[in-house]
């Protein structure tokens, strides 16, 4: 048994160990490739978009804004009721 164990550990290429420079030495060389990786995947995906066009644009703003007006509104009430609310009962 001990024979079998001994030929599978000699078949198994020996690991090579990597010192913590050399780790830390490929990092730093490997530094501009992972931080322009992100870039160029952004780079490419934004490629894919279909932008709206002009008029489209512009008609999505407005809607924002409107909805954006109306929200402030309702918020608005909303705050001036809970307001008088409050009024109410304290007094």
């Amino acid at each position: 048994m001990s024979e079998e164990k001994k030929a599978v550990q000699a078949e198994k290429p020996a690991k090579k160990t990597e010192s913590r420079m050399d780790k830390i030495i490929n990092w730093f060389r490997q530094l501009p490739q992972k931080i322009s990786k992100p870039f160029k995947n952004m780079h490419y995906e934004l490629k894919k978009v279909t932008w709206p066009s002009k008029q489209k644009l512009i008609a999505y703003s407005i809607i924002v804004l409107l909805f954006m007006l109306f929200m402030g509104v309702v918020i608005g009430l909303l705050d001036m009721g809970a307001s008088a609310l409050v009024k109410l009962l304290i007094a």
